[in-house]
């Protein structure tokens, strides 16, 4: 996996637009794909996405040219929990 980039982001509840809680570059973005792992939280990789977000702010919403980019994130992480739900 490659981890020169990395970005999170948080969504859901109260929130209506998904936001920046974590990124960075080398050793930081490293660190955040390990501490998702630790989390059982999905990875996705998408170096483009990653490349228009990875500027924003701690607490920035996405920007709108990453909307699409990240509904299919969306749709994807459902997918997994349908699944998961599927097979208990």
């Amino acid at each position: 996996m490659d981890t020169k980039k990395a970005v999170a982001l948080v969504y859901g509840d109260n929130i209506s637009v998904p936001k920046v809680v974590a990124s960075g570059k080398e050793k930081i973005a490293f660190e955040i794909i390990k501490k998702a792992k630790e989390y059982n939280i999905p990875i996705f990789q998408n170096k483009e996405l990653v490349d228009s977000l990875i500027n924003l702010d701690i607490g920035d919403e996405i920007n709108e040219e990453s909307y699409l980019g990240v509904a299919k994130i969306l749709i994807w992480l459902n997918d997994i929990e349908n699944n998961a739900q599927l097979s208990k």
